[in-house]
């Protein structure tokens, strides 16, 4: 039988939110959102409360997201195959119309719409909008997969000065009018990074850094840009993990507080972050934050 709070318990729980309702109001909060953290419906809904919560409370969030399983899904249906070069797709010009149809149409405005759904005020950009995301082409082996440039930064500042939620699909353009496709983590920690972000969480399918990959219960908590380093010298961060805690450490050097790694399918695991002492995932600050 599920648990009724009382409304005197419903009051407590408000009134232990309250200092950090007062330590986020008027910053910013950029949400990395994407892969298989979007694939449960529940749970998408769920994060979508969230941030329009988080909204309401006078939060700046920023969504960015990105969108690989329904690309493939996507180019499966039209008779392509997806291939992955050192876990980046390789993207030919057909696959980024393809990539440029799911990310920026049906991904953007399906998010735009659930947000406003929720009670918020939401606009969907691509980083190709005001060229946000200046890119140019990472390796021609991979094709149209862009490595970032400049980071155009007014048109999501006009939105939140406007008391909007941009949701920005990771796309990049050159001046030549080439179309990138453009990691989801990367492209997240630029526009943190532009935004001098207070929080850059990024939402994976994983509890965050474990000290064994096997072993959930081995949950790095905190660390600092220092340690990170150390650990992944000694081989705890390997894999796809290395990449991500790369983007964490951009985004921290170029003027992000704080980035966090958490699980995105646990539920309401953002509002247990921003407005709970004990937070969720992995932590990772500069050496001299305290």
């Amino acid at each position: 039988m599920q648990y009724q709070f009382s409304n005197a318990e419903r009051a407590e729980v408000l009134t232990q939110a309250l200092p950090y309702i007062k330590r986020y109001n008027g910053k910013v909060v950029v949400v990395k959102y994407g892969g298989n953290a979007m694939i449960n419906e529940q749970l998408k809904q769920q994060v979508m409360e969230d941030i329009v919560l988080l909204w309401l409370i006078g939060v700046k969030i920023v969504l960015v997201h990105g969108g690989g399983p329904e690309i493939s899904d996507m180019m499966k249906k039209m008779g392509k195959e997806a291939v992955f070069v050192d876990g980046l797709r390789v993207t030919d010009k057909e696959t980024v119309d393809i990539v440029q149809m799911v990310l920026a149409g049906k991904i953007n405005k399906t998010l735009v719409n659930l947000l406003e759904m929720k009670g918020g005020r939401a606009m969907g950009i691509s980083g190709m909008d005001g060229r946000l995301i200046e890119s140019e082409m990472k390796d021609p082996k991979l094709g149209y997969v862009g490595s970032i440039k400049k980071i155009n930064i007014r048109p999501v500042h006009d939105l939140l000065n406007n008391g909007y939620i941009p949701v920005i699909s990771t796309l990049g353009c050159d001046r030549q009018g080439n179309a990138y496709n453009i990691n989801g983590d990367t492209a997240a920690a630029h526009v943190a990074g532009a935004l001098q972000a207070e929080r850059l969480i990024m939402l994976t399918d994983i509890a965050g850094i474990l000290r064994d990959r096997d072993n959930p219960a081995t949950l790095i908590p905190e660390m600092t840009v220092s340690e990170a380093a150390e650990l992944r010298s000694a081989g705890v961060i390997s894999g796809g993990m290395i990449p991500k805690v790369e983007c964490c450490v951009d985004a921290i050097q170029n003027g992000v507080k704080k980035v966090i790694i958490m699980d995105g399918r646990v539920p309401h695991s953002i509002l247990m972050e921003i407005l709970t002492n004990e937070g969720a995932g992995t932590m990772i600050k500069g050496d001299n934050e305290p």
